[in-house]
């Protein structure tokens, strides 16, 4: 049911970058597919965003407003939701609030900055945030509220002015929960479209739909082609693989809460990734063996057997610092260190989405609740990524102003490289300030 591995055997390096390979899907057919969805959108506007939201939503709309979600709208959902779901909702925002003020305070405060060099140079940055920013949220009947939260907050919080949040609604069907969301996040603009023609929509802008200056959140294939194919006219935030946990354990871990923790990864879908990493055999065994009876209580346990049987191991190591190799060479989106003292091991993590550290924190938390976004880097590419936060969402500009003397002094320099480069105009403008 799900493979295990041993860092001791000859074959181990190859058995583990076979398993945190992709399937190969046809990529060509999808990014066929893709461009021309975004090249009619760009082309027909609104009137081809109607057309293919009939065909691919199976709907029957007339025009774009009929896709747009009112704000009165998402109040009804929001006065609709049970409360003790409004309470979590907005638990969440608050602790995601929470988090990203103390974020955007450990940057300065997203304030200006300058300073002056030992010939009177002034230079520095100016900080602002982006003007108006596009959420995707998957939607229909897998809706994922906690994505509304992860996104819109952070983009408040750095000063974003405008937020347009598309959520696909197949057949009509949209969950009133993540309406709630958007409601309690004070979303400007909601429209019920999905796909890459919602990609296409938000990076150039129809009739109906403004143009923004990021795209966020993750999608399908589809939108995840179509991020990378619109990057350039508007920002992405990163091109989203499947989900995926490491779970470091040793023998002071609960063998019930690893097992739910990977069942909890891999109840994403089939391509969710869920990996064990202990020197505890006895451990491994244990979790091997629990393992199936477990599942059987689990709702949706055909996607979890799936998952874990395609991409899922239990991987037994020598020792703790085996392991955090092991985990350096995944470089996972979560990483949870159920370990005894995990603190003292921090620095020998390189890299890794988000860490969840003792045997108290679950990923789950993440998910929802602690904070942090949710929105973290995939498929090894947390070796150059980062969570999405504030940061995502501000414009830096450099300042410089050169004193007389250190106008001088930067120009003389300035005309030697720039004779070296052979670009005599670059020398000339420069030689023309040294004069005098």
């Amino acid at each position: 049911m799900i493979q295990k591995l041993s860092s001791q055997d000859s074959g181990f390096t190859d058995a583990l970058t076979e398993l945190l390979s992709m399937p190969e899907a046809d990529e060509a057919e999808v990014r066929r597919i893709v461009a021309d969805i975004l090249a009619n959108v760009r082309r027909e506007g609104d009137a081809e965003l109607v057309a293919l939201t009939n065909r691919l939503d199976r709907r029957t709309v007339d025009s774009v407003a009929d896709l747009c979600i009112s704000n009165e709208r998402l109040k009804k959902a929001y006065e609709s939701v049970d409360p003790l779901v409004v309470d979590a909702l907005q638990e969440s925002v608050n602790r995601v609030r929470t988090y990203h003020e103390q974020q955007l305070a450990a940057l300065g405060g997203g304030a200006d900055w300058q300073f002056e060099d030992d010939f009177g140079n002034r230079l520095g940055q100016k900080v602002g945030a982006m003007q108006r920013v596009g959420l995707y949220a998957p939607g229909g009947k897998a809706a994922y509220p906690s994505t509304v939260i992860m996104t819109a907050v952070p983009a408040k919080v750095a000063g974003v002015e405008e937020l347009v949040l598309c959520v696909p609604m197949p057949e009509g069907e949209v969950n009133e929960v993540l309406l709630a969301a958007a409601y309690l996040c004070d979303v400007d603009h909601v429209f019920g479209i999905g796909g890459a023609q919602a990609i296409a929509a938000m990076a150039y802008g129809t009739e109906s739909v403004p143009a923004v200056d990021k795209i966020v959140g993750p999608g399908n294939v589809f939108v995840a082609t179509a991020k990378e194919m619109v990057f350039g006219t508007v920002g992405i935030d990163m091109i989203a693989g499947p989900s995926e946990v490491v779970i470091v354990a040793d023998d002071t871990a609960d063998v019930e809460c690893v097992i739910l923790d990977m069942f909890a990864q891999a109840e994403h879908d089939e391509m969710a990734q869920s990996i064990l990493i202990s020197a505890s055999a006895s451990l491994i065994e244990e979790v091997e063996r629990r393992l199936p009876e477990m599942l059987e209580q689990e709702a949706r346990k055909q996607i979890i057997s799936t998952s874990l049987r395609d991409r899922g191991a239990l991987i037994h190591v020598g020792n703790l610092d085996e392991a955090l190799g092991v985990v350096n060479r995944i470089a996972p989106e979560h990483l949870q260190l159920a370990i005894d003292d995990p603190s003292s091991c921090l620095d020998q993590v390189r890299w890794a989405g988000a860490i969840f550290l003792g045997v108290n924190t679950a990923e789950v938390v993440g998910d929802y609740t602690a904070g942090p976004s949710h929105v973290l880097p995939t498929s090894g590419t947390a070796r150059f990524g980062s969570p999405l936060g504030v940061y995502d969402f501000q414009i830096r500009t450099s300042l410089i102003e050169c004193s007389r003397e250190g106008s001088i002094r930067l120009n003389r320099g300035a005309a030697i490289l720039a004779d070296e480069e052979g670009l005599s105009a670059h020398a000339g403008s420069a030689r023309a300030r040294i004069k005098g």
